[in-house]
C-alpha cells in the first residue's frame, strides 16, 4: 500500500504525525509513505523508515518571492513530482485550505477531517472521504485516529512510537531551548542564567542552540553569566537532533525543538504559558509540563525546574 501524507508545517505538527505511521505498519507491514512538507522541515520525515519519498514544497518562500518561483519553474517541478505517483490514499493531516488544495494535485483517494473537525472547515470540501475526529484530545492522538479511520484499523492505545531510530550514548550536558516564535512564550534571561548555575553546581555543561540574531544575543548573555554554558554553532535539524539525543536532559519553552526532544525520548521539561499543553504540548515518555500561574507569561522559577529533573 502506498499513501501520500500532506503535512507541511510546523515542526511540532510534523513530529506529532510520525506515530501514526508506526501504527499503520502494525496492520500493513508493506505500507510505504510519501510526504509533502515545507522545505525547512524536509529532514524530519526522512528519519522514519516507512517514508520512501519526501516532496518539499516552499509555500512560505513562494509567497514572499512569487517572481522567483515562476522564473525557476519550482512550482511546475513540484506539480510534476506530485503527479508522478498514484496513491491508494492521500491523507491531509493538516486540515487547512492550503493543504487540502495540495491533495487535488496528487492522484488517489483524498481523505481528511470533516468540516467540524478540520482546523479550517472549508478544507473538508476537498476530500472524497471525511472523518469526524474529536478536537478535545492531543494532536498526536487526533492524527493517529485519522490514520486509523482512513486505513481501517483499530487505533492502538499503546504509547506513541515516533519511529526515529537514533541511538546515542548520553554525555554529561543539558540543552536549553530558549527561542520561540512569540514573546509570551519566552522564559526570562534571568531564569535561564539561574538554571545554568544550578546545573553547574551539579557538574553539568549546558549547550544552547540558536536560530536568529535575537536568539544568538540571548544565548551570549546566558553564556556570559555562567562558565558552564556553550553556544552551539548554527545547526541544521539533523545536527541538532544528534546533540539532543546525547543530552542528559532538555529544558524547552514552547517551540518545535522541544517536541523533537520529546520524540527522541530525552528527559524533557517543557515550560508553558499561553499554550494549551493538553492539546498540543510535547508528548513523550520522559516529558514533564510545567505550567504558568500568571496568564500571558511563563513564570515558573528556575528552582522549580531543577526540582523536576
Amino acid at each position: 500500500m502506498k499513501v501520500l501524507i500532506v503535512k507541511t508545517s510546523s515542526m511540532g505538527d510534523v513530529i506529532h504525525t510520525l506515530p501514526a505511521l508506526s501504527d499503520a505498519s502494525k496492520f500493513y507491514p508493506d505500507i510505504k509513505f510519501d510526504w509533502v512538507i515545507e522545505e525547512n522541515f524536509a529532514e524530519i520525515p526522512a528519519w522514519h523508515k516507512l517514508v520512501d519519498r519526501v516532496i518539499p514544497i516552499a509555500l512560505r518562500r513562494w509567497r514572499k518571492h512569487p517572481l522567483h518561483m515562476l522564473k525557476t519553474c519550482e512550482l511546475s517541478t513540484f506539480y510534476k513530482s506530485l503527479k508522478s505517483q498514484h496513491y491508494d490514499f492521500i491523507i491531509d493531516a493538516q486540515g487547512l485550505i492550503k493543504s487540502a488544495l495540495i491533495t487535488y494535485i496528487a492522484k488517489g483517494i483524498r481523505c481528511g477531517m470533516d468540516k467540524y473537525s478540520a482546523r479550517e472547515s472549508l478544507a473538508a470540501y476537498c476530500y472524497q472521504r471525511k472523518f469526524s475526529i474529536p478536537k478535545q484530545q492531543h494532536a498526536v492522538t487526533r492524527i493517529k485516529q485519522l490514520f486509523s479511520e482512513v486505513l481501517d484499523y483499530k487505533m492502538p492505545d499503546d504509547f506513541p512510537d515516533y519511529g526515529i531510530d537514533i541511538s546515542s550514548d548520553k554525555e554529561n550536558y543539558l540543552v536549553f531551548i530558549h527561542g520561540t516564535s512569540r514573546p509570551s512564550k519566552l522564559w526570562s534571561k534571568g531564569n535561564w542564567v539561574a538554571l545554568a548555575k544550578l546545573a553547574a553546581s551539579q557538574g553539568y555543561t549546558v549547550k544552547i542552540p540558536w536560530n536568529n540574531s535575537e536568539e544568538y544575543e540571548r544565548a551570549k548573555y546566558i553564556a556570559s553569566q555562567s562558565d558552564n554554558v556553550q553556544i552551539l554553532a548554527k545547526s541544521n535539524l539533523t545536527e541538532i537532533t544528534n546533540v539532543l539525543s546525547k543530552a542528559k536532559g532538555v529544558v524547552a519553552v514552547d517551540t518545535g525543538l522541544g517536541h523533537l526532544a520529546a520524540a527522541l525520548n530525552v528527559p524533557t521539561i517543557s515550560l508553558y504559558g499561553p499554550t494549551d499543553a493538553k492539546l498540543i504540548g510535547t508528548y513523550g515518555k520522559s516529558v514533564k509540563h510545567l505550567l504558568t500561574k500568571t496568564p500571558g507569561v511563563v513564570d515558573v522559577s528556575a528552582a522549580t525546574v531543577w526540582e523536576n529533573f
